[in-house]
């Protein structure tokens, strides 16, 4: 039987062969009909609910193909530092949590970025800074790019890092003019302290998921795909088993945890359309906003700056061939050029080994996390090897000033989704989040425009030629994430037997005068399987 029809919309489908309907018939979580209303309403019986979309404009649901679930669902009860202008601000906010919280309890937080502190001058903060605020208790506060961290005296002294503590492997501890640790760890030295941080519990952890979910609903996400660790796949679990999981998740699987799905022969796609296993996720080097993506030239004005590689290139090729032959595609965090070119270098070896032993290219489908900057003679290359390219187009908009002080010229090639889509490549986008907000209109406004809210960096944009259109974003966001996920007759499109996964817009955003008007779309309704899972009307 037919649970809803839904009639007068104009619904985007993003099927080519019925581009554009008025209704959408569904039944038991699924479409079983789409077309003009004549020929839709009739299917209903007697207990078929009947709704009117009013003439609202309906598109398939969204997905971010890249955030860390986790850390987005735990960062709503720790200090956040997003967009704060000084170093000042920062500190006041740490001192108001330290006020609120008994003493020698951990103060978290996260999304400090020292470039635009105008009381610093961009230079990065210190322990001494954190003691003045809190003193008595443990601090560890992730920077935005999650590529640093900033730690206090005491979390030093808890985590027993001294002058004599040698660097971590991939990882680097930042020293004051004195030999003294100052408070800066890079790349995985932070695990050094992060490890030490009592750890919330899986079922903690599952009940800030439930209640982020909420959120990620009205901002018209419909599915994820997560980088987080194997907690947050235990977590994500627990909300499926309870029947309160109402987000479609791809689970990546981290480094250090591949081992353990080899040896239980779980290959990509396990799993249903509500939660299955992806990929293998390697981070090749680090991020612009802590000055260590691994670039071939050096950073503009640092002549001994190249950034830091965090997994070698050979190590590399070790654990993606092996997991290609186990069955499991790799995902490869890659922002400097020389780290996009060592991961591509990975994945050609790939290639040829799946060709040695006949395994189809679509059977593993590879990808390239962020690709912030590439170099010419490498940007053919994604496309040649069939390498989905993800992209996060609200980065380009953050990141563009720090991005033109050191990497200068090279900024032509940099977060740029457009020479890949004109070659072929498949693109998806996602946040990155707690990076940036999860909200994806944000996301589809700065992949059209290239520009911040406030219309910066000017009309045209930064580097307007690497501009997306508003139907290649929402590909971006719908039909491609699907594809990665192996879920393309299924997911990303409003089709017979596809997932009734759909979003109802306050206004039509192909209709705008402007396109920066796109930051003004918002849900006004979001369905994943059939049920309104959020609305205002």
């Amino acid at each position: 039987m037919i649970d809803l029809i839904l009639t007068d919309g104009r619904i985007h489908t993003l099927s080519a062969d019925h581009p554009i309907a008025e209704a959408i018939a569904i039944s038991n979580g699924r479409i079983v009909a789409v077309g003009r209303n004549e020929d839709v309403a009739h299917l209903g019986l007697a207990g078929t609910r009947r709704e009117s979309l009013g003439g609202r404009v309906v598109i398939p649901g969204l997905v971010d193909a890249h955030i860390h679930w986790e850390w987005t669902a735990m960062n709503q009860s720790r200090v956040i530092l997003h967009d704060l202008p000084s170093m000042q601000a920062c500190l006041d906010a740490v001192a108001a949590m330290a006020r609120k919280l008994p003493e020698g309890q951990w103060i978290q937080g996260f999304g400090w970025a020292q470039g635009p502190w105008t009381d610093t001058g961009g230079a990065f903060p210190t322990k001494a800074d954190l003691d003045r605020a809190a003193p008595n208790h443990p601090v560890y506060l992730s920077a935005r790019s999650g590529h640093a961290s900033w730690c206090n005296s005491l979390a030093l002294r808890m985590a027993g890092i001294d002058r004599h503590t040698p660097n971590p492997p991939g990882g680097a501890i930042s020293h004051d003019a004195h030999g003294e640790p100052d408070g800066i760890l890079f790349e995985d030295a932070s695990d050094l302290v992060s490890e030490i941080v009592p750890a919330a519990t899986e079922r903690e952890v599952a009940d800030h998921m439930r209640q982020a979910q909420e959120l990620a609903w009205q901002v018209g996400l419909t599915g994820l795909h997560d980088f987080d660790r194997p907690r947050a796949f235990r977590a994500l679990q627990m909300l499926h088993e309870e029947g309160t999981l109402g987000l479609r998740v791809l689970k990546q699987i981290n480094v250090p945890y591949i081992g353990a799905a080899q040896e239980l022969g779980v290959r990509y796609g396990f799993g249903n359309e509500w939660l299955r296993l992806g990929a293998l996720k390697i981070f090749a080097d680090g991020a612009i906003g802590s000055l260590t993506a691994q670039m071939i030239d050096p950073y503009e004005g640092q002549p001994d700056n190249r950034g830091i590689i965090v997994t070698p290139k050979d190590q590399m090729a070790e654990m993606v061939l092996e997991a290609t032959r186990r069955g499991i595609p790799s995902t490869i965090h890659a922002i400097g050029d020389e780290a996009v070119r060592h991961v591509l270098d990975v994945f050609e070896l790939a290639r040829a080994e799946e060709a040695r032993l006949g395994i189809p290219r679509v059977a593993r489908r590879h990808r390239i996390e962020h690709v912030q900057v590439i170099h010419p003679d490498d940007v053919h290359r994604l496309a040649a090897l069939n390498i989905v390219g993800s992209f996060q187009p609200i980065h380009a908009t953050s990141d563009y000033p720090v991005a033109d002080r050191y990497w200068g010229d090279r900024c032509a090639l940099a977060y740029n989704p457009r020479r890949q889509l004109d070659l072929g490549t498949v693109v998806v986008f996602g946040s990155d989040s707690p990076v940036e907000t999860f909200d994806p209109f944000p996301g589809i406004r700065a992949a059209v425009t290239r520009r911040r809210d406030d219309g910066t960096p000017g009309p045209q944009g930064w580097y307007p030629e690497a501009r997306v259109t508003l139907d290649e974003a929402l590909h971006a966001y719908t039909v491609a994430p699907a594809w990665v996920a192996g879920q393309e007759h299924e997911q990303g499109r409003l089709a017979a037997g596809f997932l009734a996964d759909l979003l109802v817009l306050d206004r039509d955003p192909w209709s705008l005068g402007d396109p920066m008007e796109l930051r003004l779309v918002r849900p006004v309704a979001t369905m994943v399987g059939g049920r309104w899972r959020w609305r205002t009307v």
